[in-house]
């Protein structure tokens, strides 16, 4: 068989129409498969995954019907184009055939040369749009990339004018992948911790500090304790990073479920489960998921990592200062995720160290 030539699968019950099909397709420069029953059909095409089937309707056991209804089911051979060829004339068979999937639906006797044309066609069709398929998702792809480039790089503009903090970035985003994951093992929040959620969550993170582009220098960069008057200035960050994000939803003319997590982790990361946190004092659920598992992440890395105000403290401290000494300000249920994945914590903390 030739990778670089089309595979045409028939299936019937008939050996002899099959051979007769065969004949008339020759000269498309085509690879051949066969089936003799719909049972047999499934088990082969999942394996050939051909371009086109030729599917007889009237066969024992399984049907054409029941069988093409089977293969839409497997999403790896759904959408492989189908022409049923067959006897059966009557209207609403013809509708059936269609409302399956069907591309065509070619009666028996057939014309040579009719097969011929409605093969080739439906080929160049299946080759056109799979060929259109992947340009699509190539572009796709390199506009996702782009597009994480643009957003690691906001967040690192944050993050630099704060030269303690390198790798604070990386490190928070493998943070709040690795809890949101755990939390969705154990059975918490799974409505909202899909595998597409948790990868939104992830690429958000970076932007948690976003606001920080807004504080003057003369507080972000002071090299001792702030002011009561600084501390509120600096507070401030959380709000500036929601209106930075609002205004690329503006920009961008639609909330986006990415826009929306970004929003929720930069105004709620410094919430708090007991109201106590800021910028408004929310409690509990009230605060977005979101937040909450950005909040585990950021306070975790703060306190294994060196400031101006504070020296590093090591893994087992800051365990337990969270889990312990301030377990009120965190969700429990993210707590509890928080232990049993405290060694993978710890595991970034070196991997990505400043």
């Amino acid at each position: 068989m030739n990778a670089s030539r089309p595979l045409i699968f028939i299936v019937d019950d008939v050996a002899d129409n099959i051979q007769i099909a065969i004949s008339h397709l020759q000269e498309l420069d085509c690879d051949f498969a066969y089936a003799l029953s719909g049972e047999q059909a499934l088990a082969r095409i999942a394996v050939a995954k051909p371009q086109l089937i030729l599917m007889d309707v009237m066969m024992p056991g399984l049907d054409g019907f029941e069988t093409v209804s089977r293969l839409r089911q497997n999403p790896y051979v759904s959408s492989i184009p189908i022409i049923f060829l067959t006897a059966r004339t009557e209207a609403e068979d013809v509708v059936r055939g269609f409302n399956l999937g069907g591309v065509d639906y070619i009666t028996k006797p057939f014309n040579g040369m009719e097969l011929r044309s409605r093969v080739r066609n439906h080929l160049e069709l299946y080759a056109y749009r799979t060929k259109l398929t992947a340009m699509v998702e190539e572009r796709t792809y390199a506009i996702e990339q782009l597009k994480d480039v643009i957003i690691e790089a906001m967040g690192e503009m944050a993050e630099y004018r704060d030269r303690e903090t390198g790798g604070h970035i990386r490190r928070t985003m493998e943070y709040v992948r690795v809890l949101a994951e755990t939390v969705a093992l154990n059975g918490h929040y799974t409505d909202l911790l899909t595998r597409e959620y948790i990868s939104i969550l992830y690429k958000s993170a970076p932007l948690h500090d976003i606001g920080k582009v807004a504080i003057p220098d003369s507080i972000l960069l002071k090299p001792s304790g702030l002011t009561a008057d600084e501390y509120t200035i600096m507070k401030n960050h959380t709000i500036y990073g929601e209106e930075i994000i609002s205004n690329l939803e503006q920009m961008a003319g639609q909330n986006t479920a990415f826009l929306k997590c970004a929003k929720d982790i930069s105004g709620g990361h410094h919430e708090r489960f007991d109201g106590s946190g800021y910028p408004r004092g929310l409690k509990g659920q009230d605060i977005p998921l979101a937040g909450r598992l950005m909040t585990l992440a950021d306070i975790y890395d703060a306190l294994i990592c060196k400031r101006v105000y504070k020296p590093a403290l090591p893994h087992a401290q800051a365990i337990q200062i969270i889990t312990e000494e301030n377990s009120h300000a965190f969700d429990p249920v993210l707590l509890e995720a928080l232990l049993q994945v405290q060694d993978e914590f710890e595991a970034i903390s070196r991997r990505h160290v400043d």
